[in-house]
């Protein structure tokens, strides 16, 4: 099974962190990204910028709506994802447990559906 871990925290800067704390989190999810790639469960991993070079788009009534920033305003916001491979969904809990911000945000685990490969969109077994 395939699953997009949804990494949900607070957004910080280094400035607002200090500089070692920043390079910590740094180092720990570089510890933690080696990890899943060593046990061979790492698909893909994405740091996201910043909330504020958002831009969101929606069509709700067919006319494309352009918005600056993320759609939701909240303290929380997803800040990066890991898609793993594993075997089941206690497996993707025990590596999402794992994560250096499940300490102070959400991850959210949550199983793919498809995925596009060589031209073609491929159901997930489930």
């Amino acid at each position: 099974m395939r699953y997009a871990l949804l990494l949900h925290y607070p957004e910080m800067t280094a400035d607002d962190m200090g500089p070692d704390a920043w390079a910590e989190g740094m180092r720990e999810f570089d510890e933690y990204a080696k990890a899943l790639d060593d046990a061979g469960v790492l698909v893909s991993a994405e740091v996201l910028q910043p909330s504020a070079v958002t831009t969101t788009v929606t069509a709700p009534d067919g006319a494309l709506r352009v918005q600056d920033g993320p759609f939701a305003d909240t303290t929380e916001q997803l800040g990066g994802t890991f898609v793993i491979e594993v075997d089941d969904l206690d497996a993707a809990i025990a590596w999402a447990g794992k994560a250096p911000s499940v300490g102070w945000g959400a991850i959210e685990v949550r199983p793919s559906a498809t995925h596009f490969r060589d031209g073609a969109w491929t159901p997930f077994a489930s």
